[in-house]
């Protein structure tokens, strides 16, 4: 559907996905937005998507000792080390102020490092009001399992998806790992478990070395590769999943102006997240959205969402 040539009609920014209404497919994602309180002065956050929190863990945990970031050519290195103060703390301190702000859709990320973590967590939120889904964080070590990463194995990465979803009474977004051999297999496994929907890509896993003194640049030795430089290779499994499954995709990777955000569409995504991209600019996600507004009008385009898997291969 388009508009004819010069018109000014506003352009429909909505999108749907696993029965969840956002006002435009912008979200800001997790990691990166703190709880999202922390940019309620700077960040209309109401114009957003919505928001993806800082991971959430059954208990309170104080991450990886510093140095965690490393800004590189084309990106940045983090090992925070999913530090964050609990769902308890969550709901009591953080979730009251989300509620009072109108129009705001809050996603819950979740890790652990078993199963019953998990779903200790996602039992803790059920009981929260003002949750529209949970993001599920498979990239973490499952340490009944020798640290095999859950997002790593299909067999481990079948059964936590099944379970989490049992334990939910909100949708289910996994977020996967793209550090695997097909991405296309773990997201078709994820989809015959249950999920409702998906969302890709993580980090990459890096590392960065100082060359004077021979010490790694992070403390943890190895830390997670976000920013440009990992766009084309994100686009590119947003791509190949899509193609593999019929749930919704929320698209993720170097995305840092309204074309990207199209570009993520056109190879299938549904939504997007915006990470790095807040470390340079506060404000990012927000004028990505006045961007795609603007974009659209440009380009006549009256209804977003319709650009979803419309690339053009012949």
């Amino acid at each position: 559907m388009t508009l004819s040539r010069g018109s000014s009609t506003a352009p429909d920014l909505s999108i749907n996905f696993a029965g969840i209404e956002l006002k435009n497919p912008v979200i800001a994602a997790s990691g990166t937005f703190g709880y999202g309180v922390e940019f309620e002065d700077i960040v209309h956050l109401a114009d957003l998507g919505g928001f993806v929190v800082k991971g959430l863990s059954n208990e309170p945990m104080a991450g990886n000792p510093p140095p965690r970031l490393y800004e590189t050519a084309a990106g940045m290195l983090n090992a925070i080390g999913l530090q964050n103060i609990g769902a308890r703390a969550f709901i009591e301190e953080k979730l009251p102020r989300l509620r009072e702000i109108p129009n705001t859709v809050v996603f819950a990320n979740i890790f652990g490092y078993t199963r019953a973590d998990y779903e200790k967590t996602i039992q803790i939120l059920n009981e929260a009001e003002g949750i529209a889904a949970y993001e599920l964080n498979v990239s973490c070590p499952n340490t009944a399992q020798g640290g095999i990463q859950f997002g790593g194995d299909p067999r481990l990465l079948d059964e936590l998806v099944t379970s989490c979803k049992r334990a939910s009474r909100r949708p289910l977004i996994v977020k996967l790992s793209p550090n695997v051999t097909s991405i296309a297999q773990m997201a078709h496994i994820t989809e015959e478990a249950g999920a409702d929907a998906i969302s890709l890509v993580n980090t990459f896993i890096a590392m960065a070395i100082d060359a004077d003194t021979r010490t790694p640049r992070i403390a943890n030795v190895t830390a997670g590769l976000s920013g440009p430089a990992i766009k084309p290779i994100a686009l590119r499994m947003v791509y190949d999943a899509y193609k593999a499954v019929k749930i919704p995709i929320i698209g993720i990777g170097g995305i840092a102006t309204a074309k990207d955000v199209i570009e993520f569409m056109l190879a299938g995504a549904t939504a997007v997240q915006i990470g790095t991209a807040s470390y340079w600019d506060p404000r990012a996600t927000e004028k990505m959205v006045g961007e795609l507004r603007s974009w659209s009008l440009e380009k006549n385009v009256s209804r977003l969402a319709e650009l979803t898997g419309g690339l053009i291969t012949d």
